[in-house]
């Protein structure tokens, strides 16, 4: 992959694994430092302990990131969001997928913390490119 004639991996000054779930890379893109971060929040059946763990590491991780650099963050949070934002408009644009779940208050929590938004509720999707995993008993 190419940046403005700059291979994407000669842009990269730092790499950071922080655990199984989350991954930083800091790259210099232009004027700015762009901070992606990696997050796969663990499945709906753990216990409240392992996702506390998770949550509290990437709020970590995300206040590490000064102010004045970019943040993108990508991964698999298992949250359904849900259509209905109820008091999360600043954060959620209204496109969903699924029934909200316990996953998705605290995806919309943690957006509302810091100032972000869940880009891919801003735009509407076809089922097919929702779904990441079906079974003959569910899709997610």
């Amino acid at each position: 992959m190419y940046i403005s004639g700059w291979r994407t991996r000669d842009l990269v000054v730092e790499v950071r694994r922080v655990n199984d779930k989350l991954m930083t890379i800091k790259l210099v893109v232009g004027e700015f430092m762009l901070n992606v971060i990696s997050a796969y929040s663990p499945q709906v059946g753990l216990g409240k302990e392992v996702k506390r763990h998770f949550w509290d590491e990437l709020d970590e991780v995300v206040r590490g990131i000064p102010l004045n650099e970019k943040l993108f963050i990508g991964g698999d949070f298992n949250g359904h969001i849900r259509l209905i934002s109820q008091g999360y408009d600043d954060v959620h644009d209204g496109f969903d997928f699924g029934v909200r779940n316990g996953g998705c208050t605290l995806l919309l929590d943690f957006a509302k913390a810091f100032d972000l938004v869940i880009a891919n509720s801003g735009f509407r999707k076809n089922e097919e490119n929702l779904v990441t995993f079906q079974n003959t008993v569910a899709q997610t």
